[in-house]
């Protein structure tokens, strides 16, 4: 079962439904194009991950230091560092500033 944002408080740096109806087609197709080297799918919704990433560029925590309702460090981390994050949120941001 994947975590996702309904069963949690949202933060201010979530991404707003709107926001995700523009990203969602962007990740989608990056996820598909890199996919986990072990296969394995994590048990965390993409936008979860995004949101964690978000909270931590807009409050500059540590990685260790994420909210425990967010998902771990360890999911949000490999993310960041399998897809370059700063070409991906790039990316996201272009799409939702427009």
């Amino acid at each position: 079962m994947l975590v996702d944002v309904g069963e949690r408080r949202s933060y201010p740096s979530d991404l707003s439904d709107q926001a995700w109806v523009l990203i969602r087609p962007v990740i989608t197709v990056w996820k598909a194009r890199h996919p986990s080297v072990s296969g394995h799918e994590g048990q965390y919704a993409i936008r979860e991950i995004v949101n964690a990433i978000l909270y931590q560029v807009r409050t500059g925590c540590q990685w260790r230091y994420l909210p425990h309702d967010l998902p771990s460090k360890r999911a949000v981390y490999y993310l960041v560092v399998l897809g370059q994050v700063h070409a991906l949120v790039a990316r996201l941001f272009d799409r939702v500033c427009r």
